[in-house]
């Protein structure tokens, strides 16, 4: 079961988006037969699993109005990114990422972000959820175009410490040399991005993951905040545990 405040951001996407359809959308016609793009014209229908995927994940010069496609689609498409059945989460761009939604209307644009917002805390707060916690985080701030809405919302909870965790594993591998720790989201300031992840991690990591047990990845996490000549003059790395 979602949270409440998810289950509220799904009602409020249904509404706002309730009836949208793209009405001159032909699609690509290498990619698309004209029964697929007929989907996108034809409001109030629910477009086959497979199909949604692919529009979802779709490149903008694709589509006569992008825009408009999303707009389609982000009902069933929210629902999907949140139950769990939309497939290539995490592995491709998001079309959201490569849409400029807040120039929406303002109730759109809200209901966007107040959607991925609360997907993410959802997923803070499910212990096993559908998708790699390191997958969602990298969708969500590809749709936001930021990380820090995400990273202030991950308050310490004991699922919430479990995924940070994960995360932790990941991450601190490239941020531990200044490497960007995403596959296909590049920010517009990378170096900012990845400054902005080292503070935070060092900043309201350490004690989190030395709960756990972590305490490796927690002297990791408090070197990421440390300039880079003085991180790796650190005593930590002469440590037989950590060379060997």
């Amino acid at each position: 079961m979602p949270t409440p405040a998810l289950a509220a951001a799904l009602a409020d996407i249904d509404t706002v988006f309730n009836g949208f359809a793209s009405p001159a959308e032909t699609g690509c016609p290498l990619c698309y037969a004209p029964e697929d793009a007929a989907w996108l014209r034809t409001p109030y229908t629910t477009v086959p699993p497979g199909l949604l995927r692919r529009f979802v994940h779709e490149g903008p010069g694709h589509f006569e109005d992008h825009d408009a496609v999303l707009r389609r689609l982000l009902p069933q498409c929210a629902h999907a990114m949140a139950d769990g059945t939309l497939e290539d989460v995490g592995w491709a761009p998001h079309g959201l990422s490569r849409a400029d939604w807040r120039s929406w209307p303002a109730e759109q644009a809200a209901a966007v972000e107040a959607f991925v917002l609360a997907w993410w805390q959802d997923v803070l707060t499910t212990p096993e959820p559908p998708y790699p916690v390191t997958d969602v985080f990298e969708t969500c701030a590809s749709i936001l175009r930021a990380t820090t809405p995400l990273l202030d919302g991950w308050d310490a909870h004991p699922v919430a410490d479990v995924h940070l965790v994960d995360c932790a594993q990941t991450w601190l591998y490239d941020l531990i040399t200044d490497r960007w720790p995403f596959t296909w989201w590049q920010p517009e300031d990378e170096a900012g991005a990845v400054g902005e992840l080292r503070a935070w991690l060092a900043r309201n990591a350490p004690d989190r993951l030395r709960a756990q047990g972590k305490e490796d990845l927690a002297i990791r996490a408090r070197l990421v905040g440390l300039p880079y000549e003085e991180r790796w003059n650190d005593p930590y790395w002469a440590r037989p545990s950590a060379t060997g």
